[in-house]
């Protein structure tokens, strides 16, 4: 993954790859493919200096311990399976 960089100062729709968009805010990062980074209309913007590739993304957000362990979002929380919940008037 590379991170790319709206260097203007007004949104930009990105062609890539696909037929899929990227829509950058000014002056915000956002992550493409490094296979993308090579696709015309990207290279067009670049070459403008309308964007810039500012390095190479990571994978998925890591917390924790020193031992590397990784928690997805999806484990934050287990629901207690014998919670109720009230319903109706109270």
């Amino acid at each position: 993954m590379k991170t790319i960089k709206n260097l203007t100062k007004k949104p930009l729709s990105i062609q890539l790859p696909g037929g899929k968009k990227l829509f950058l805010s000014p002056g915000k990062t956002g992550q493409i493919a490094t296979k993308a980074a090579a696709h015309p209309p990207l290279v067009e913007l670049i070459e403008a200096g309308q964007v810039e590739i500012v390095g190479e993304g990571g994978g998925p957000v890591t917390r924790g311990t020193d031992t590397g362990s990784s928690v997805s979002s999806s484990q934050d929380h287990i629901p207690d399976s014998k919670s109720t919940f009230r319903s109706g008037d109270r």
